[in-house]
């Protein structure tokens, strides 16, 4: 008995196949023109595909839209609605994301580094699809983003400046006052979020494939509800609020984009800024990023990829040449020490929500909403990977090396801010984030050409980050199988759109659309919870398959999801005697 996909595929296919042998004559019958109705939902079928689900695709694009046109035509009571949510949601699920966060790192770190670290994601044949530096490069560019060059100059320096609650008392000007200032960088894009992203909810979305779930963020709560949540209307929800979730964080980079790179052009260039440039550098972002999502992983997200990283090191080579080397190594190492001995109190610290609000609950709830479609990227690229493999290449090398740009970015802020007092902290102060790694590298030699390539940075980062995250949240509406080009490029128009209108807003828009990232973190939150329990049980589950542990034929097997081939195979139910009459 095939599946329901393949029932529906087969329905679709008879007419074609049963034409010509129906009669024989279609020259004296021919086949009659559908309507034009009917034509036209063909022709939309055959552009989004027969697996799209188009429920979740319209409810999840209709709510963005709707948040988008009530910040345009009332922006001022969308920003005040969203931010008294922001505000309970910050007080009261702030303290289970953080600990969610810390625990997730700590799961995911006794996976890898335990027995279960050797069991190979996809099955025991299966082998790596990309090489290691091309995974870790689609990894990084995705989860590092545009917010790794708009936050590494400007919160280190604002934390060196201003310091933070936790470190209250530290003398401000001093290499002290740098190392915390480092530190809570660190708290805030180190191991927690790289865990988050990349860890526990990736072992249980290849698992769920490898038994014949979609890659859905509804197949996180397969271990528990089993077959029943691929079509459940609870599935339907799960997807739902994790595409809300994801949209909002990538709109985000892509409106700071606009931010960045306008002031960036009025500063090298004089190019005077406002909305008609921000709005130029976001068209043309959204457009390399669809070309790219539509060329697939393979070509445009795997090249945009690389070039990230080669670039990145490249500017970071630049700034230690030009700015001070020993500084920066001193303040790595000191910040990284720094981080290390206060991890644990400074990841659960509850000192002033206020502050919590804006700054860690703040990050804490961004990356928890990407987790299930950054989930749903890092199974696609994955498989034939260890855990111990998966676990080192993204809650430890990545962090380590975000680590490092911030404290490249963020010390020579530092260096330069304690050279030349407000040089840094007057326009990140006046202006904002987007200008303070520009005014850094007009105090570096060849200002003008470092400025560029960070600003090109910048865009290759967030272009990466969109294409990917456009892949997932298509793939987040697909049934069964890859998304169609259609769908890919679809999210990613809708979310540049976004980003072009909430711009047009003001800062209103863009302060309401933080808040609202923050706000669409809650349900995510809750569907990653189970995945502490549920990545160690399935991790266990596929040792035992692979011969890394004795079998135990006596426990009751995890629910299957009921697959074409297998049921082809199911032995034929013998006859029931009872049916069996003799006379």
């Amino acid at each position: 008995m095939p599946s329901p996909h393949a029932r529906t595929a087969a329905r679709a296919d008879a007419p074609a196949e049963a034409g010509p042998a129906a009669g024989g004559d279609e020259e004296c019958h021919p086949t009659a023109t559908p309507p034009p109705g009917e034509r036209n939902r063909s022709r939309l079928t055959n552009l989004i595909g027969r697996s799209t689900d188009i429920p979740v695709l319209a409810v999840s694009g209709g709510l963005l839209i709707a948040f988008v046109l009530s910040a345009l035509i009332a922006p001022t009571a969308t920003g005040d609605a969203v931010n008294s949510v922001f505000t309970f949601v910050a007080r009261w699920f702030g303290p289970l994301w953080q600990v969610l966060l810390l625990a997730t790192f700590g799961v995911a770190l006794w996976l890898g580094f335990s027995r279960y670290g050797k069991v190979r994601l996809g099955g025991a044949g299966a082998r790596p699809e990309y090489g290691r530096f091309q995974w870790i490069a689609m990894i990084m560019s995705t989860l590092l983003a545009g917010g790794g060059v708009f936050f590494a100059a400007g919160e280190p320096v604002q934390h060196y400046v201003e310091t933070p609650p936790f470190y209250e008392g530290v003398k401000s000007g001093t290499q002290q006052a740098a190392n915390a200032a480092l530190s809570q960088s660190f708290a805030h894009w180190g191991f927690l979020a790289w865990a988050v992203l990349g860890t526990l909810a990736s072992i249980v979305m290849i698992r769920g494939q490898e038994r014949g779930m979609p890659l859905r963020p509804r197949t996180l709560l397969y271990p528990i509800l089993g077959e029943r949540v691929r079509h459940s209307r609870l599935g339907a929800a799960v997807d739902i609020v994790c595409v809300i979730a994801v949209v909002a964080g990538t709109v985000g980079p892509i409106g700071f984009l606009g931010l960045q790179v306008s002031y960036g052009l009025s500063k090298v260039f004089g190019i005077s800024g406002g909305y008609p440039v921000q709005l130029g550098v976001i068209v043309l972002l959204t457009v390399v990023a669809v070309a790219s999502v539509a060329s697939g992983i393979d070509k445009g997200i795997q090249f945009f990829s690389r070039a990230n990283i080669w670039l990145a090191v490249a500017l970071m080579a630049v700034f230690l040449v030009l700015g001070s080397v020993g500084f920066v190594l001193d303040s790595f190492l000191g910040g990284l020490g720094q981080y290390v001995q206060d991890f644990v109190p400074l990841s659960l610290n509850r000192g002033d929500h206020q502050w919590l609000g804006s700054w860690t609950v703040f990050f804490f709830g961004w990356f928890l909403g990407y987790g299930p479609l950054m989930s749903i990227f890092v199974a696609r690229i994955s498989k034939g990977r260890t855990v111990r493999d998966l676990v080192i290449s993204t809650a430890i090398i990545p962090p380590l090396a975000t680590m490092f740009w911030f404290t490249v970015f963020g010390g020579t802020g530092i260096y330069l801010e304690q050279k030349h007092p407000g040089t840094i902290s007057g326009p990140l102060k006046s202006v904002g984030m987007d200008a303070a790694v520009i005014s850094m590298a007009e105090r570096l030699p060849m200002g003008a050409v470092v400025a560029v390539a960070l600003l090109l940075l910048t865009i290759t980062f967030v272009v990466t980050t969109t294409d990917s995250m456009s892949y997932s949240i298509a793939a987040a509406g697909t049934k069964s199988g890859e998304p169609t080009r259609a769908v890919r490029a679809f999210w990613a128009l809708l979310m540049g759109a976004a980003a072009a209108v909430l711009i047009l807003v003001g800062d209103g828009g863009i302060t309401a659309l933080q808040s609202f990232i923050v706000v669409t973190a809650v349900p995510v939150g809750f569907i990653m919870l189970p995945t502490l329990w549920t990545a160690p049980r399935v991790a266990k589950q596929m040792a035992r398959e692979q011969g890394l542990l004795p079998r135990e034929p006596e426990l009751e097997p995890e629910p299957k999801a009921k697959s074409e081939p297998e049921l082809e195979t199911m032995p034929e139910p013998e006859p029931a005697k009872s049916t069996v009459t003799t006379e």
